[in-house]
């Protein structure tokens, strides 16, 4: 996909960091979190504890309240939590980057600081509930009144943890005349304004992260608006992206740890263990080993200034073929886990079965890697 080479820059640059910060935690216990404390909450509090000490939104400039680093350091920070089963880096570094992409200055300068101090929490309202994956087929639509403001109606899905958040990432057709790739746009959504109404969903797992958001004549100022008019697709390529990138987001550790794991227990039982399972270990270590190699090209890619393609479409099915194999493998390799209290491993097969559907299904994944990769016929057809 690339000639570019994993260029990291200075390693001793990045082990200092990877020092100062293991010593800071070293000093930061991680909070405990309370029996009947909601998983966002205890998340958030987490969020402002990993501010204080300096580590949310390193490579956000330090005008916007980061610290002016590289996309790497902030990796090197999301893999030393992951390394140690910790909570992630605060999930906001895609909304950063598309506010920094397609702001204006007056609201990067607003929105940024307040966002990455965790003063203000964000939610994404992309999906709906007949345009999930196929984001251009939306409906929800923002007119403009004749007063310049613009008049939202419409209905969002999935749209995690909306009811504990201030301000809603919003996409909305804009344009009826427009081609729906072009025909959408971005704003900013207090959560609070009048006709907001946000229903929280359950999970397979008892979660209640995924949420319904309806719009009824929700009035937006002009300057709620993140880009221009248009913007909204490039904008929503923008978060995916960012979404999509394993090393991003600390996934890569705690696959990382899972997989030891697996490992040691193969070799504890090698001479017990079902037939062909051991072989379900050997693939969950290639999955684990392949989304390792794409996810430090894409950070490459991201330090040599590439902005992302349809190849985050390829990252996204890796990660969703690790992800669900390793966690289908961990059930049989400790099968302890599906019984009683600490039943972590259960959990996560649970959630890993939505990866193949949100951030836009496999199968349309498959096609854009198809249509704008391969460049293969619609009609299938050579």
């Amino acid at each position: 996909m690339t000639d570019l080479p994993l260029d990291f820059g200075d390693p001793a640059d990045l082990e200092r960091l990877r020092r100062d910060f293991r010593a800071w935690l070293t000093g930061h216990a991680l909070p405990a979190r309370g029996a009947d404390e909601p998983v966002p909450v205890f998340l958030h509090r987490w969020h402002r504890i990993l501010h204080s000490g300096g580590w949310v939104g390193l490579d956000v400039p330090r005008e916007y309240g980061g610290r002016g680093l590289t996309a790497l350091h902030q990796v090197a920070v999301s893999d030393e939590l992951g390394a140690r089963g910790a909570p992630g880096v605060p999930r906001i570094g895609y909304l950063a980057h598309a506010l920094m992409r397609f702001g204006d200055e007056e609201q990067r300068r607003r929105l940024l600081p307040r966002m990455l101090a965790g003063e203000d929490v964000w939610c994404q309202g992309f999906s709906e509930p007949g345009a999930g994956s196929d984001l251009a087929g939306m409906s929800t639509r923002a007119e403009r009144g004749e007063d310049g403001h613009y008049v939202v109606n419409g209905q969002k899905l999935w749209t995690s943890y909306a009811q504990y958040s201030d301000l809603c990432l919003l996409l909305a057709r804009t344009d009826p005349t427009a081609p729906p790739h072009a025909a959408i746009s971005a704003f900013v959504l207090p959560l609070d304004r009048p006709g907001v109404t946000v229903r929280p969903l359950r999970a397979a797992n008892g979660d209640d992260e995924f949420c319904e958001l309806f719009l009824d004549d929700v009035r937006l100022a002009d300057s709620e608006r993140i880009g221009a008019e248009g913007d909204g697709w490039a904008l929503a390529m923008t978060t995916v992206a960012y979404e999509r990138n394993a090393l991003d987001t600390g996934h890569l550790s705690k696959y990382g740890l899972l997989i030891e794991r697996l490992r040691r227990r193969a070799r504890e039982r090698r001479d017990t263990l079902p037939d062909g399972l051991l072989s379900d270990v050997g693939r969950c270590v290639v999955d684990y080993q392949v989304l390792v190699a794409h996810s430090r090209r894409r950070t490459a890619e991201r330090l040599a200034g590439r902005t992302a393609g349809p190849e985050s479409s390829v990252d996204k099915l890796l990660m969703t073929r690790a992800e669900q194999r390793l966690y289908e493998t961990a059930l049989k390799v400790f099968p302890e886990e599906l019984y009683g209290e600490g039943g972590e491993v259960f959990g996560d097969y649970l959630y890993s079965r939505a990866a193949s559907v949100y951030g836009g299904t496999s199968q349309i994944q498959r096609n854009i890697i198809a249509k704008r990769l391969l460049r293969l016929p619609a009609d299938g057809r050579g």
